[in-house]
């Protein structure tokens, strides 16, 4: 009784703040708003995922819930936006270095989990009674992993650089561009189900493939020539405003290229900040997106939440959970033995099957419209549907039940995985991080922050182990000698950085990278002066003088403190820095 009377109070300010003002989907933004504000701070404290607590929301109070949202399309429709602009920043923190570097794991590892899977699902729908095009058109349906959640999950774990982050991710892009031929196969068995035998399917298929070839090449060729200029136009005028709305329209007016071509909305804003990811402007544009992209995002996994029909469960419990075990264990086993014939490790490979093992938001999008068109009865797509969205909310807990197993293997399958010689495996233009101490993590971090792939080496065995629970690619191992770089992959990383603590130990490993690998960028730290003429002698690209630059840091606090003035300050600091260093090439060169 007292639930339902806060539900009726919280129903009944809803009603008297909306009640009177005509705006489409404003009475339901405002009980998704004050349903974030009362729940997610329940979450925070526990520490569980965003993602969960929203699903969580949807769930409460939706339809099949306490009814405060009486249906879920308007949220849903502007939730997809959220979903738009988490692909748009993933897209500005990649380059087209590293996607090439990503291609044999989008096309090959993708397309196969994409078929595979398929195939296997469609094959357990046909052992159940159900017809050839509908089992097809649920395999493949279900074969999808939700994009949306996945890469956030990611992203809150800090695990989107990981290994198994990048190739979960890789494969999710592949996942989008099936979206084409999904859809001609929905539409083909459609119009055959209604009686159009006749329908010319190369015909269809080729105008769809054709669309969706178009839309993406005007996107990469006029974006790359347009996008930059426009950008450069804006900014000249300083109109922060201004300057927002180019971001916004670049994302969705790009996203509504591809939705128009066939192909996912989500990809096309992916292929905008692509295009922008190698510009001046990044960084404001990834500021001034990230409102929109967090509080859509939550509007998004609401909708979600709010799909999850209760009286279907009721009336099918054994069906739906039969289903989503089913389709649970066999993509977690099927994308796991894909992933290790590509040469990753068991661990990755586990890790990887449990993050993509679930359903995905297109899946209500094809079952919806096979349904409609007469190719799926309609209380399978309902069932289908529930086991789907519940799936999606099981996402989180399979990506922590990944990481638990990692923890419980690692001493029986860690040891022999880290002599192993694919180490590094499908890694290309990362960073390997000598040492990963104090100074190591702190780089490691930022490097994670901005999805650059890296891989570090360290002698002590626990920190090593308890980073790569933590899905960090952390290795025992000397980075002195050679042969342990070679398995990291030094031939194809961007840069090596040389944080050791032992002076003379990170003297060696300088002069064993530049004598067996001259081309390499070295960073390296040094301890004090002697050390850091060394460290350049020896071959260092470049060399921060740690015990300077605490000194400067520590005395621009001290001035600061006291009343001196900031750009006072800052000049100061960088005219001593520059004439600490060139002293010190000066007396190199003597």
């Amino acid at each position: 009784m007292q639930v339902g009377g806060e539900v009726q109070a919280a129903e009944a300010a809803v009603e008297a703040v909306a009640g009177g003002i005509h705006v489409p989907y404003l009475r339901e933004v405002i009980v998704f708003l004050i349903a974030a504000v009362a729940v997610m701070p329940l979450f925070h404290w526990f520490r569980a995922s965003t993602v969960l607590g929203y699903l969580f929301i949807g769930a409460v109070i939706g339809p099949h819930g306490f009814a405060l949202i009486a249906e879920g399309i308007g949220l849903s429709e502007i939730g997809e936006l959220g979903v738009v602009f988490l692909l748009f920043t993933i897209g500005l923190e990649l380059s087209w270095q590293r996607l090439r570097s990503m291609r044999t794991y989008v096309l090959g590892l993708g397309g196969a989990q994409v078929l595979l899977c398929g195939l296997a699902l469609a094959g357990v729908f046909l052992l159940t009674g159900l017809s050839g095009p509908a089992s097809t058109i649920l395999g493949f349906a279900l074969a999808l992993s939700s994009t949306a959640i996945v890469t956030q999950l990611l992203i809150e774990r800090g695990e989107f650089a990981a290994q198994p982050g990048r190739i979960a991710f890789s494969i999710l892009l592949m996942q989008d561009l099936a979206v084409v031929p999904i859809l001609v196969m929905v539409s083909i068995f459609s119009a055959q189900a209604q009686g159009g035998d006749e329908v010319n399917v190369f015909s269809l298929a080729g105008m769809a493939t054709l669309k969706a070839a178009v839309a993406v090449l005007l996107i990469l060729t006029v974006g790359r020539y347009v996008l930059r200029w426009v950008y450069g136009v804006v900014a000249r005028t300083r109109n922060p405003e201004l300057f927002l709305a180019l971001s916004l329209l670049a994302a969705l007016l790009t996203a509504v290229a591809t939705g128009a071509a066939g192909l996912s909305m989500a990809l096309g804003a992916f292929l905008a900040g692509l295009l922008l990811s190698d510009t001046e402007f990044r960084p404001q544009i990834e500021t001034d997106i990230q409102p929109f992209k967090s509080l859509l995002l939550g509007l998004f996994f609401i909708s979600v939440g709010l799909g999850m029909d209760f009286t279907v469960l009721r009336d099918s419990f054994g069906a739906v959970l039969g289903l989503i075990a089913m389709f649970l264990a066999l993509k977690t086993v099927l994308i796991g033995l894909l992933t290790f014939s590509f040469g990753l490790s068991k661990l990755c490979s586990l890790r990887t099957g449990l993050l993509l093992a679930s359903g995905g938001e297109f899946a209500f999008v094809v079952i919806s419209g096979a349904a409609t068109g007469g190719v799926l009865p309609l209380e399978v797509a309902h069932v289908v549907q529930l086991a789907a969205a519940i799936s999606m909310a099981l996402t989180p807990g399979l990506a922590v039940l990944g990481g638990w197993l990692q923890t419980r293997l690692e001493g029986k399958e860690g040891e022999r995985e880290r002599n192993a010689d694919t180490l590094a495996e499908g890694l290309e233009a990362h960073v390997i991080i000598a040492g990963y101490g104090r100074v190591g993590r702190i780089i490691g971090r930022l490097l994670r922050e901005q999805q650059v792939p890296y891989v570090a080496l360290d002698l002590n065995a626990a920190l090593s182990r308890a980073a790569r629970t933590r899905g960090e690619l952390v290795y025992y191992g000397d980075a002195a000698r050679t042969e342990v770089l070679e398995r990291v992959g030094i031939e194809r990383a961007s840069a090596v950085v040389v944080t050791l603590d032992d002076s003379a130990a990170a003297s060696r490993l300088v002069r064993a990278l530049r004598t067996k690998w001259a081309d390499v960028p070295i960073f390296a730290r040094a301890r004090d002066r002697e050390h850091m003429l060394d460290l350049e002698e020896a071959g260092a690209s470049a060399v921060v003088h740690e015990a300077l630059e605490a000194s400067l840091q520590l005395s621009g606090h001290v001035l600061k403190a006291i009343g001196a003035p900031n750009d006072a300050t800052t000049t100061l600091i960088d005219r001593v820095r520059g004439e600490v260093y060139e002293r010190q090439v000066a007396a190199k060169d003597e």
